[in-house]
C-alpha cells in the first residue's frame, strides 16, 4: 500500500510541476507579446543637447575650474540672447534604410505625420538620412508619395546619403528638395529589373505537365512554370519599359537639368562624379551636415520605436533596462532608428 501512494504522491508533484511550468509559460508569453494595432511609437531626442553633453563631457576634461565657470557664463549669456523672440528654425530629423519590400515606409509614414502635427511651413525643416540599394516599384513609390506629404506642405526636405541610393531608393532621394551625398556613397541606377525563373523545360523533360488556366490574354505573360512566349516575354518587356520611363519622368522633374540620356541607363556612380551629373547637390556625410546645422537650428531627431511590452515595463522599473541575460527575450527595448 506504501508503494502505491508514493507512486501516487510522485504523480501528484509532477502534476503540479508541470502545471506551473504551463502556467509560467502562458504568462511569460502573455507579457512578451506585442500589443496589436498600435504596436509602435514614436520617440524625439533633442540633437541639440546631445551635442551639448558631449562638449560638456569633454570640457569637465580638458579645462580647469575656473576656466569651466567663466564658459559656463558665457554660453549662459548666448542661450539668454537666442531664447528672446519667435521660436527659431526647427530641422527634424528621420532615418529610412530600405530592404527589398521598402518594408519600413510605414514607420516613415508615422513619424511624417508626427512631424505634420508641429512643422511650420516655409519655417522648418526636415533631413530625411536614406541608405536604399532598392526594390519593389511599389514600395519605393509609396516611400516617395510619403515624402512628397511634406513638399505639399512646404516643409523643405533634405536627403542624406552616406552609402547607397540606387534604384528606388534614388527615386525616394528625388522626392525631396536637395540630395547631399558622402563622396564615396553609391547613387543611381535609374532602371527597372525583373527576374524569372522559368524550369518549364526541365519539368518537360522529366515528362510533367503544368497548367496554369487564366482568363485575359496577359493575365499572366511570363510563368515560373509554365512556357513563356514570344507575346508573353514581348507583353511582360513592354511593363517593364513603361515602369522605367514612369521612373525617368519622375527623375525629370525632381532633377530638372539632368540629362537623362547619359544617368538613366541603370549605371550607379559614385556621388563625385554623381555631382557632376547633377543626380546630387552636395557632397557631405550626414554627420557633417547635421554638425554644421546645430548652429543655426534646434535639431530633432524622430523615430519609431517598439512599444515596450508589460514585461519590459516590469523589467525596467526593477533597474534591468538594456539587459540582455534573459535569453530569447534579447535586449529590453528595440529601435528602428538608422
Amino acid at each position: 500500500m506504501g508503494f502505491w501512494l508514493d507512486i501516487a504522491a510522485f504523480a501528484l508533484k509532477a502534476t503540479l510541476i508541470v502545471v506551473a511550468v504551463g502556467a509560467l509559460a502562458a504568462l511569460m508569453a502573455r507579457l512578451t507579446r506585442r500589443d496589436s494595432g498600435s504596436a509602435r511609437e514614436i520617440e524625439v531626442r533633442s540633437l541639440n543637447e546631445r551635442y551639448e553633453q558631449m562638449r560638456d563631457e569633454l570640457d569637465a576634461e580638458i579645462l580647469d575650474k575656473k576656466q569651466r565657470r567663466a564658459l559656463a557664463k558665457a554660453r549662459k549669456r548666448e542661450a539668454k540672447a537666442r531664447t528672446g523672440g519667435e521660436p527659431g528654425k526647427r530641422i527634424f530629423v528621420l532615418g529610412f534604410k530600405g530592404d527589398v519590400m521598402a518594408s519600413t515606409v510605414k514607420n516613415l509614414a508615422r513619424e511624417i505625420d508626427a512631424v505634420l502635427t508641429v512643422a511650420r511651413p516655409e519655417q522648418d525643416e526636415v533631413v530625411l538620412r536614406l541608405h536604399s540599394p532598392g526594390g519593389t516599384v511599389t514600395g519605393y513609390g509609396l516611400g516617395a508619395a510619403e515624402l512628397s506629404r511634406l513638399l505639399d506642405r512646404k516643409i523643405k526636405v533634405t536627403v542624406s546619403v552616406d552609402q547607397v541610393a540606387a534604384s528606388g531608393g534614388y527615386m525616394m532621394a528625388c522626392a525631396g528638395d536637395a540630395i547631399v551625398a558622402a563622396p564615396f556613397a553609391l547613387i543611381g541606377s535609374i532602371g527597372v529589373v525583373a527576374q524569372v525563373p522559368n524550369l518549364h523545360r526541365l519539368l518537360k523533360k522529366n515528362d510533367i505537365d503544368y497548367e496554369e488556366l487564366t482568363a485575359g490574354e496577359f493575365k499572366r505573360s511570363v510563368s515560373m512554370l509554365g512556357e513563356i512566349t514570344p507575346a508573353g516575354r514581348e507583353h511582360f518587356l513592354g511593363k517593364i519599359e513603361d515602369t522605367h520611363a514612369v521612373f525617368k519622368t519622375f527623375v525629370a522633374e525632381r532633377r530638372t537639368g539632368v540629362d537623362l540620356a547619359k544617368v538613366a541607363n541603370g549605371d550607379v556612380w559614385l556621388a563625385t562624379e554623381a555631382l557632376g551629373l547633377g543626380l546630387v547637390d552636395a557632397l557631405s556625410t550626414s554627420d557633417e551636415l547635421l554638425f554644421r546645422l546645430k548652429d543655426e537650428a534646434r535639431l530633432f531627431e524622430v523615430k519609431t520605436a517598439a512599444r515596450r511590452t508589460l514585461l519590459q515595463q516590469v523589467l525596467g522599473r526593477l533597474g534591468f533596462e538594456g539587459a540582455s541575460a534573459f535569453g530569447p527575450l534579447g535586449a529590453i527595448r528595440a529601435s528602428s532608428l538608422i
